[in-house]
């Protein structure tokens, strides 16, 4: 009961801030069903084919890929082991979002990635930069993630009890809520 509660307050915080940002996609279901290694999952699927994506948009993922973590933090006064993998998203996004695609103001339009081998080619230096870029973009999202929870409390909570007593919703109910 105790991990259906956990996981149910972990996915209505990805849910309630992929609402809750501009350009995000919408939701087609928040479960709290395991499955496979997941104990419960949040879905989005895009409205139409994303070819090009804003850092808007990237940003918004970033966000919601720690809705779940702060949301446990705010609700359950504990963190746990269950965004791992959301954490693994961020960061990759973070990097790909400064090293790939130029998001970065400090460091600028620039490809860090080696195209050969798949790693970052750069000074000690400029890796303390990337880092340091990195680091930043993720505390950013997850200061609006917390923002974006603490200002809908009542919204996450009204989630999370439909969570527990369905199991599974769709994004009309999740809309609803």
């Amino acid at each position: 009961e105790e991990e259906k509660i956990t996981t149910a307050v972990h996915e209505a915080g990805h849910a309630l801030v992929a609402l809750m940002m501009p350009e995000s996609d919408p939701i087609y279901k928040v479960s709290i069903i395991p499955r496979g290694r997941a104990l419960g999952i949040t879905s989005q699927i895009p409205e139409s084919d994303r070819h090009n994506v804003s850092e808007e948009y990237l940003f918004g993922k970033l966000c919601m890929l720690f809705g779940g973590r702060v949301a446990e933090e705010l609700v359950l006064n504990k963190i746990t082991a269950g965004a791992k993998n959301d954490i693994e998203k961020a960061t990759a996004l973070a990097q790909s979002m400064v090293c790939e695609f130029g998001m970065s103001r400090r460091l600028g339009p620039i490809n860090y990635k080696s195209r050969s081998d798949n790693n970052y080619r750069v000074s000690e230096d400029t890796k303390r930069e990337i880092d340091i870029e990195v680091k930043h973009l993720i505390n950013r999202a997850y200061l609006k993630a917390t923002d974006i929870i603490n200002k809908n409390m009542d919204k996450l909570k009204k989630i999370v009890n439909a969570l527990i007593e369905k199991e599974t919703l769709g994004r009309e109910e999740v809309e609803q809520i």
